[in-house]
């Protein structure tokens, strides 16, 4: 007798198996409540380990800004091309990217870090990739309050564009949530690239204009690069984000098509590559 038929006629489903695409989003849309309660769970959790708790969400960013700051505004101002306003330009940098470091390097350890779980509760796990990313973005509301309190002490005076930030932020949370699919996945199958990750996103942050501006050194360079400046995603978000909150900022408009274009192609191949390998998650452990 072939076992397989006789469990899927009566209704009998494989443990772990994977659903089709539509129902996989319906299982998905179904544990929202699971979701969003998972993600400020842990945000309360590890930011309650240290004394100062929540304040760590706005002291983290803080003293990398400093500190790179002191580094390449002080100490190598001679060695670097310093862009004016450099104290607020600098902080909008490395907040923002904080946002999208801990959701890629986050991400990346979404499923390997929780193996028990995955091998114990049927539950689509792309959940958990997803919490992190909301973690990450319950995270970044305070510390986008905290820059634009910065920037205006440095000058900057709110306006009607302050409002684009709502797009921006949104935009750019599903690219960072697609990066995580992507990365949540590798990292199972390649577990050593979880090793990696944190230099991958190091070499994304000196490369991507949080110290200077990405147009003007690529132009240095060779003008026949400019493209890669205009499409590279980072530097899309660093650009909008410093064009809205600076003082004399000017919007580069055109990059939202950019920013929305890889954002949604990012989510889109990063969903698919992470449902393709549901099935997989907790045998490969």
């Amino acid at each position: 007798m072939d076992m397989a038929r006789l469990a899927a006629e009566h209704g009998l489903e494989r443990v772990g198996g994977r659903p089709s695409l539509p129902q996989y989003v319906k299982q998905l849309l179904n544990r929202s409540d699971f979701t969003y309660t998972l993600a400020k769970y842990r945000m309360q959790s590890e930011n309650e380990r240290n004394r100062l708790g929540m304040a760590w969400v706005l002291l983290r960013p803080s003293f990398s800004a400093l500190i790179y700051g002191t580094v390449f505004g002080v100490i190598m101002q001679g060695a670097t091309a310093r862009p004016p306003d450099f104290a607020p330009f600098v902080v909008i940098g490395v907040f923002i990217l904080e946002f999208f470091n801990t959701s890629m390097n986050g991400g990346a350890k979404s499923i390997i870090s929780n193996a028990s779980l995955v091998q114990s509760l049927p539950f689509p796990r792309i959940v958990l990739p997803i919490a992190k990313v909301f973690q990450n973005l319950l995270d970044f509301i305070p510390t986008l309050l905290f820059m634009a309190l910065i920037v205006i002490i440095f000058g900057a005076r709110p306006d009607w564009d302050w409002f684009l930030f709502i797009p921006l932020v949104f935009l750019f949370w599903v690219f960072n949530q697609g990066v995580a699919f992507i990365f949540a996945r590798a990292t199972v199958h390649f577990r050593d690239l979880s090793q990696v990750t944190p230099f991958i996103s190091r070499m994304i942050f000196y490369t991507s204009g949080v110290f200077f501006d990405l147009k003007v050194m690529v132009d240095k360079i060779d003008p026949s690069l400019q493209p890669f400046a205009d499409w590279q995603p980072i530097n899309n978000v660093l650009s909008i984000a410093r064009g809205i909150l600076m003082k004399d900022g000017v919007v580069p408009y055109d990059y939202f098509w950019h920013l929305a274009i890889w954002a949604f192609g990012i989510f889109i191949i990063g969903f698919v590559f992470f449902w393709q390998a549901e099935e997989r998650f907790g045998r490969d452990e």
